[in-house]
């Protein structure tokens, strides 16, 4: 779907986490489930992260990352959640939309390029709203798509 990150749609899901230590677990077994990255490590990297300063980007949305040997290029997972999620961000709004990444350990400029993709698709107007708006995988899947064909364009 984007040239810097690897997103499959495995990898896209809804979730009911009630909280910020939730919405890292579901990430962490989205992450395990859709790339075979053990949970265990993700959620570990995840919350190490945390700790440096939360990944809450704003507008409704964080983007929790983290290295790890495990994978040969970033990948990501997204989570649109059933109820906003406090998550310490910026500018203090809960977070409905959570985008993981994981890159490999030594991958210091292919894992800030990835995270400016995110950023940008995030920012992007007609984008965010449609996957705030969003209330299923398959329109969540749709609209990703939908949004790298606009940026190929």
């Amino acid at each position: 779907m984007n040239a810097h990150f690897r997103l499959i749609p495995e990898a896209i899901a809804m979730s009911d986490a009630p909280s910020k230590p939730a919405v890292l677990e579901a990430l962490a077994a989205c992450f395990e489930n859709a790339y075979g990255i053990r949970a265990a490590d993700v959620l570990e990297a995840l919350d190490e992260r945390e700790k440096l300063g939360s990944t809450g980007f704003g507008r409704g949305v964080a983007i929790p990352h983290a290295r790890l040997g495990q994978v040969n290029r970033p990948v990501a997972a997204l989570l649109k959640l059933s109820s906003p999620v406090a998550f310490d961000a910026a500018d203090g709004m809960p977070v409905e939309l959570a985008f993981g990444l994981i890159s490999p350990e030594n991958a210091g400029a292919a894992h800030l390029h990835a995270l400016a993709a995110i950023s940008r698709m995030v920012r992007e107007e007609t984008t965010h709203r449609i996957l705030m708006e969003a209330t299923d995988a398959e329109t969540l899947r749709a609209s990703l798509a939908n949004a790298n064909d606009r940026d190929v364009a």
